[in-house]
């Protein structure tokens, strides 16, 4: 079975009917400007050596020749064997903040969009290890269990808006006690032991008004568990935007009608990843650097999963490769005049010829 290293690569291949159908208007346009300044017959005597027959010939192999060259980017694989091998990787919950300060637009396009983009990269720099998804406001859910499913993680990561959970505030300490719950804490139908293979990794503004997430993160730290914390916002104060229906309609307001304002709280965050044992960062307007936060998963010990099955795929983009060149050579010895040697009229004479020999 063929499997293509970048499969969306192959969306390119759309550009090929697109340059038939640019190709097909220009050559009609030009038919129609010939046909106003002389007659078909007068201009095949002005023009007797052109072949327009080799033009699209040679429009045919360029367009061939990129066709197999966008299909020899997306690198064709074909499995070859299955390989059994050991799993073992460390697990991360991910505790993302989605209340309303989170709409913020202090850091583009907000807050919360920004947190999981930065999630969808984090995720994208893991090599094995498990991942939960943890959200909360004035209370926490899981989202999404432990799993080694990063394509799945990505989706439940999508769906996820500040609607989802009615009790707003910022109740980190809850966040942090339910991502510890994920790893197996607390339950009484399973053995809970101590290693150093586990973090959390808090996102939020760090308004935290809830609850005491210093001593929780104390807690953590105590079970073995590193807490990371990473801020999103700016340190000065913005509005809160207030949507309808999807559309903003201005920005949420006190009961004195004053525009109620959220900004960053630093000190709480490096408090939280100071007292669990990691590390604090602030994302970026643009990009977060997560270098560090990496790092410190790649210091975690790493737990066994068990055995698996791996795919080992062999590449074949030399062959369509081989085939796009090929096309573009042929192309370069192709001319458009016609061959006065090698022609239909070498073998059975022009028309008018035959007409008088007859």
């Amino acid at each position: 079975m063929i499997h293509f290293e970048h499969p969306y690569l192959l969306y390119l291949l759309i550009l090929v009917p697109v340059f038939v159908v640019v190709y097909l208007v220009v050559r009609i346009a030009q038919r129609k400007r010939l046909n106003a300044f002389a007659d078909k017959q007068m201009f095949a005597r002005l023009t007797p050596d052109v072949s327009h027959s080799k033009a699209v010939f040679k429009y045919t192999l360029i367009l061939l020749g990129l066709a197999f060259l966008i299909v020899a980017i997306a690198n064709p694989q074909v499995g070859s064997k299955l390989i059994k091998g050991e799993r073992a990787g460390a697990d991360v919950a991910i505790a993302l903040d989605i209340s309303n300060s989170m709409l913020a637009e202090d850091i583009q396009p907000n807050r919360l969009l920004r947190a999981k983009k930065t999630i969808s990269d984090l995720i994208s720099k893991l090599n094995n290890d498990r991942i939960a998804i943890i959200i909360f406001a004035g209370k926490s859910y899981t989202q999404l269990p432990l799993t080694s499913d990063y394509g799945a993680a990505k989706l439940f990561l999508e769906s996820i808006t500040t609607d989802m959970i009615e009790a707003q505030g910022t109740a980190i300490g809850d966040a942090i006690e339910k991502s510890m719950q994920t790893f197996g804490y607390g339950d009484e139908n399973r053995e809970w032991k101590k290693n150093k293979s586990r973090t959390i990794i808090v996102i939020s503004d760090g308004e935290n008004h809830e609850d005491d997430a210093v001593a929780m993160a104390e807690k953590a730290k105590s079970e073995g568990i590193v807490v990371n914390t990473i801020g999103m916002g700016l340190s000065s104060g913005v509005p809160i935007p207030q949507y309808s229906r999807g559309n903003k309609i201005g920005y949420k307001k006190d009961r004195d009608g004053n525009a109620i304002t959220t900004k960053l709280n630093e000190k709480m965050l490096a408090e939280i990843a100071q007292a669990g044992g990691g590390v604090y960062m602030r994302a970026g307007n643009i990009n977060t650097d997560l270098d560090e936060i990496v790092k410190e998963i790649e210091k975690l010990d790493k737990q066994n999963f068990g055995e698996t099955m791996f795919s080992e795929y062999e590449s074949k983009y030399r062959y369509p490769l081989v085939m796009a060149l090929l096309c573009l050579v042929v192309e370069l010895f192709i001319f458009e005049r016609r061959n006065k040697i090698f022609n239909t009229t070498t073998f059975f004479g022009s028309k008018d010829k035959q007409a008088n020999e007859g």
